[in-house]
């Protein structure tokens, strides 16, 4: 310490004595001059300090002009004046040029940390079109963004903006990686419903629309060749309505397809059992393990002869898609209590998995609905098989990851189903091809989806051969009225007349191809839903 304070005073000394060595010197200095010219003290310090500034002056004035020529253009005095610093070129560079920023998205940009404090969103480079909605912001982000800087951050620039994260949605440009395009809602949205589309709207979507996006086009998927769809939410929410929907945008713009129905709900999907090559109405395992089986072993099949067409050397052959939907799928894998029930349940998490695994390339897909996205609902090796997703209202965000994946949330841009709003019927989170979208299903009205169904069904009719045993069969119960007939009124219209019963059932089934018979208090016979269905499944 003492050696410390000993150098500080040495220091101070120094200081002192230089000071006064520089006095002595002006003194000096101003003496002479004095002298020279004869002057008065107080006028000689006057001219010197003048002298002084005039050459500062002259010094300043000739190093701007020399900045001038060298720069081209110097900064507007305007700008200097408002203390606006030179705009920041698209590279993150200052510029000497002043570029005009957008204040609006600049301002949000920077505050939401998408961009540098020292970056700007160049105003000749935005463009702001109305919608229907709301507004369309089209921008470029400066050089060392891309438009992945925005979407990460989606939810504190919707904040900036003063609206929700679902008032935001962003498209990014398939040519310029900084392009990037923001809807911003004036209203929450689907606020207003939007019409229910005409048969040309679904005829000219490129793919199979499943509803409405914000801004009231139609969205979906692409395809439903190789791909499956898993359809979460809880009660009440809309999801019956919304795959009524979307069974009837197929009818209308998929072409040929087998449909296979379970409705657990007994009467969510009854409106299509004409149409359906299988339709049953439970809640029984057994039933639903027993379509899966079925579809199954049609895979099989097909793989059969996708594998024999190889090995000949010969074109693969085009098999009739089928798509099997089913209404509240998770009561189908609940477990019993005893070793058995249990045993059943393994057996069916097992044989839907390879059904919705491995059956895609056979060209059979499925669409599971359950109103129960919990952890076990639906068993997980099940779950992971879904190439398309639908989340509607869910109470949390575990449960939106049970319906969307465990690692949906740490996708780009995703939009979490706990923000939706549970008083809009309909309302989903899609999440198809690694890209989330919100929609809102069609509800249609009951009378367009009928007629629909009854279109595709003449249609269907008017396609299958006239003189076949079966058409006739289909015939013959129109003109009577009648929905169950019995073997022995059948038969003998047929050309059947056998005496023994067993046999007359066994020619008669043998005659119309296999299809499947019922019985009930009139006897064993066959329902007209039935050989409808069987004669359109027929390849």
């Amino acid at each position: 310490m003492g050696r410390k304070k000993q150098q500080v005073n040495d220091d101070a000394w120094g200081q002192a004595a230089g000071a006064i060595g520089g006095l002595a010197i002006v003194f000096g200095i101003l003496g002479a001059i004095k002298d020279k010219l004869g002057l008065s003290w107080p006028v000689t310090v006057v001219l010197v300090v003048g002298v002084l500034v005039g050459l500062g002056y002259g010094a300043w004035r000739l190093r701007s002009s020399l900045q001038r020529l060298l720069t081209g253009q110097a900064q507007p005095a305007a700008a200097l004046k408002q203390g606006a610093a030179p705009a920041a070129s698209l590279d993150g560079e200052t510029d000497a040029e002043a570029v005009p920023a957008h204040p609006e998205l600049t301002a949000a940009l920077r505050t939401a940390g998408v961009i540098g404090g020292e970056q700007v969103i160049r105003a000749d480079q935005v463009t702001i079109a109305p919608v229907q909605t709301g507004e369309v912001y089209d921008f470029l982000v400066p050089k060392g963004r891309t438009y992945e800087d925005v979407e990460k951050r989606l939810g504190t620039v919707a904040g900036m903006f003063g609206v929700t994260r679902l008032h935001l949605t962003m498209q990014r440009s398939r040519d310029n990686e900084r392009r990037v395009k923001l809807l911003k809602l004036h209203e929450p949205p689907f606020t207003r419903p939007f019409p229910a589309p005409t048969r040309q709207e679904i005829e000219t979507f490129a793919g199979v629309p499943l509803g409405h996006d914000v801004t009231g086009q139609l969205d979906g998927v692409p395809t439903f060749d190789k791909a499956s769809l898993l359809v979460a939410g809880m009660t009440q929410m809309g999801k019956t309505t919304l795959v009524n929907g979307l069974i009837t945008c197929l009818l209308i713009a998929y072409g040929e397809f087998e449909l296979y129905l379970l409705d657990g709900k007994f009467c969510g999907l009854t409106r299509f059992e004409p149409i359906a090559t299988r339709y049953e109405s439970s809640d029984d395992p057994a039933v639903f393990w027993g379509m899966v089986r079925e579809l199954n072993q049609r895979s099989d099949d097909r793989y059969a002869q996708i594998t024999e067409a190889i090995r000949n050397r010969q074109p693969a052959p085009k098999f009739k898609p089928v798509i099997f939907i089913v209404d509240e799928a998770a009561d189908f894998f609940a477990s019993g209590a005893t070793n058995e029930e249990k045993d059943q349940a393994k057996q069916i998490a097992e044989d839907t998995r390879s059904l919705v695994a491995k059956s895609l390339e056979s060209g059979i897909s499925t669409v599971l609905m359950t109103q129960r996205p919990s952890t076990n609902a639906i068993p997980v090796m099940v779950r992971d098989q879904f190439l398309y997703r639908m989340c509607l209202y869910v109470a949390s965000a575990g449960t939106a990851k049970v319906a969307l994946g465990d690692t949906y949330f740490e996708t780009i841009a995703p939009i979490n189903p706990v923000l939706l709003d549970p008083d809009i019927k309909g309302q989903a989170v899609l999440f198809a091809n690694g890209r989330s979208t919100l929609i809102r299903g069609f509800n249609f009205d009951d009378k367009f989806i009928w007629d629909v169904v009854d279109e595709k069904t003449g249609q269907r009719m008017e396609a299958l051969p006239e003189e076949t045993p079966i058409r006739q069969a289909i015939e013959l119960m129109r003109s009577k009225g009648v929905e169950f007939m019995t073997t022995p009124d059948m038969a003998p219209a047929l050309g059947i007349l056998e005496d023994d019963a067993a046999k007359r059932g066994k020619k008669l089934n043998e005659l119309l191809g296999g299809p499947p018979t019922h019985k009930n208090g009139q006897g064993r016979g066959y329902l007209l839903t039935d050989l409808v269905a069987f004669a359109m499944s027929a390849p």
